[in-house]
């Protein structure tokens, strides 16, 4: 990517054909699509891209069973068109990047024979309507069968389980592959760049906006022939802004914690299909952790966005119903939290019943195009009619969008296999294996960092297989920009493991501060908020501070200088 600098710098320059605001799934997704197009693309994020919604999600790639199981029993044709669609992009999504995603199997665990034929009939609708042959079928399995597959699994007055397929994927590397596939073709990207206002011709069209970069608080401004609203919970504000004050998005707010993998759980997912509160839950394996939730109630902005106790309990409570081991509050490594767009309904306000479809709205007055709700599966169809609609605006005629097949960043072919490039580089096989299902074809780029400094081979901590080198390559190459940046979407570390990213912020910070020239009162300040944001995390369960020996508060600075 270039240096936001540089971006920033060129910006006012440009004249752009589409603006697209918001660098979530659906915002990356509308700039490669546009690119591809031949439109002069440019995307802006308040924060970081994907640091909202779209990295707080299930990790999953499917169709949704519950919107089928709606579909199908309240005779809901819009709940079946979601999972129709979501079920066709699947296979096209996991196409298009296979190092960030893999098929994963589900077990639903049934307790009577009427169980196991309700939810066989079921999930072999589901794998109709994907059509899809790559992924297995779904199947019965006994119960005896069903324990030698998952141990970990309650063996009392389970009659079996019925199996099936669907994918997953990391979902924050997923969304920043998207930007930077825009970006390799010729787009512009910035992230922490914020929408202040809209400027408009007499005819009130929008034509340029007001931007201002959070880091150094310069702004300036972005000229375009067409903005695209994809700020998910923040759509409304930003539709305000543009003169239309009618709100149209309900938010939900989903929470996942994280748990030790036990040994028996195995290698499938678990889908608990009875909750209190109505819903499913997913129980999934997912880099060495077991990802459990979510849950779903209507919130807002100003909700805090850390997990409760309660919600919590409410998960762990039900996900001990169906293991042998049990789970606590003390067993969780970390949480996440995030609030998720639905469009309004005229005949539910409840979260739990509002489809997953969007919209695309044209703002007849201003001309502002925005993604209104939707969920990452289905992130490239909405895309593409995004574009539709900006293609018949700008030019009066559609042409094929060349997302359906088009290999997203690190997803190109390499000719170069583990041992060619173990023979090149010298560095441990599992190192190689470790930074190709992070960065993909890209991962010469960061073997060639470590041959031009060996010491970047040394891990950011020790437990993790994460190495000094990946955090060098996402300054340089992913404007990676703070602690968080890297530890929570580039690396994951935060995600595996509360404690272990908080120890592993002062080296982080240490090599953020040396790439991008921060003071050592900068850098001291940046690791200690980022711990601080950790506990704040750990109280809100009820947990104990995390304590980083030596680097706490105004202890970090000379930890920092120890280790320089």
């Amino acid at each position: 990517m270039k240096q936001r600098s540089e971006t920033i710098q060129e910006t006012p320059r440009t004249t752009y054909d589409v603006c697209v605001i918001g660098g979530g799934a659906s915002g990356a997704g509308c700039a490669l699509d546009s690119q591809l197009r031949g439109f002069k693309t440019i995307l802006v994020d308040a924060g970081d891209f994907g640091s909202g919604t779209s990295t707080a999600s299930t990790k999953l790639i499917h169709g949704g069973l519950r919107y089928l199981q709606q579909a199908v029993t309240e005779f809901d044709i819009a709940q079946y068109r979601v999972v129709r669609l979501a079920l066709r992009e699947r296979r096209l999504m996991m196409n298009n990047a296979p190092y960030l995603s893999r098929a994963c199997e589900f077990a639903v665990p049934c307790y009577s024979l009427l169980e196991a034929a309700y939810y066989d009939l079921g999930l072999k609708l589901y794998d109709w309507l994907s059509g899809d042959a790559s992924l297995a079928p779904s199947r019965f399995v006994n119960r005896t069968q069903s324990l030698a597959r998952m141990p970990g699994l309650k063996g009392q007055d389970l009659f079996g389980t019925v199996v099936y397929s669907d994918g997953q994927f990391d979902d924050a590397r997923y969304n920043l592959a998207l930007v930077q596939s825009c970006v390799a073709l010729g787009g512009d990207a910035l992230n922490y760049a914020r929408l202040l206002e809209f400027e408009t011709d007499p005819d009130c069209r929008l034509i340029a906006a007001s931007i201002e970069d959070r880091l150094s608080k310069q702004r300036f401004r972005v000229a375009a022939r067409a903005f695209i609203n994809a700020t998910g919970p923040f759509s409304d504000q930003v539709r305000a802004l543009a003169g239309n004050a009618n709100e149209r998005i309900i938010l939900s707010r989903g929470v996942h914690i994280l748990l030790p993998l036990p040994e028996e759980f195995g290698n499938e997912a678990l889908l608990i299909p009875k909750t209190d509160d109505g819903r499913v839950i997913f129980a999934i394996p997912w880099q060495g952790r077991l990802l459990v939730g979510t849950t779903e109630t209507e919130s807002t902005l100003d909700t805090q966005l850390t997990v409760t106790r309660e919600e919590a309990e409410f998960l762990l409570r039900h996900v001990n119903r169906y293991l042998a081991r049990r789970f606590d509050i003390e067993d969780i490594v970390s949480a996440i939290a995030g609030l998720r767009p639905l469009v309004r309904s005229r005949n539910s306000r409840e979260t739990k019943k509002l489809i997953r479809d969007y919209e695309i709205e044209v703002d007849r007055q201003s001309g502002l195009i925005s993604v209104l709700g939707g969920k990452w599966t289905v992130y490239r169809a909405m895309a593409e009619d995004a574009i539709n609609t900006v293609q018949r605006l700008l030019t009066g005629r559609i042409t094929d969008s060349r997302t359906r097949y088009h290999m997203l960043f690190g997803a190109e072919d390499e000719d170069a296999s583990v041992e060619a490039l173990l023979a090149i580089y010298h560095v441990p096989r599992s190192t190689i294996r470790h930074i190709t299902d992070k960065f993909g074809s890209r991962r010469t780029r960061l073997l060639d960092l470590i041959r031009q400094d060996g010491s970047l081979i040394s891990p950011i901590i020790h437990g993790s297989p994460h190495i000094q080198a990946e955090v060098v390559y996402s300054v340089r190459e992913e404007m990676a920009v703070s602690v968080e940046d890297i530890l929570s979407r580039r690396l994951g570390l935060q995600f595996y493991d509360w404690c272990l990213a908080a120890q592993a912020a002062p080296v982080v910070g240490e090599i953020l501060g040396r790439e991008l020239g921060w003071s050592p009162a900068q850098t001291r300040s940046e690791v200690s908020g980022y711990v601080d944001g950790i506990n704040r995390g750990l109280e809100a369960l009820g947990r104990e501070r995390v304590r980083v020996t030596g680097m706490h508060r105004g202890n970090i600075n000379e930890e920092l200088h120890r280790r320089a």
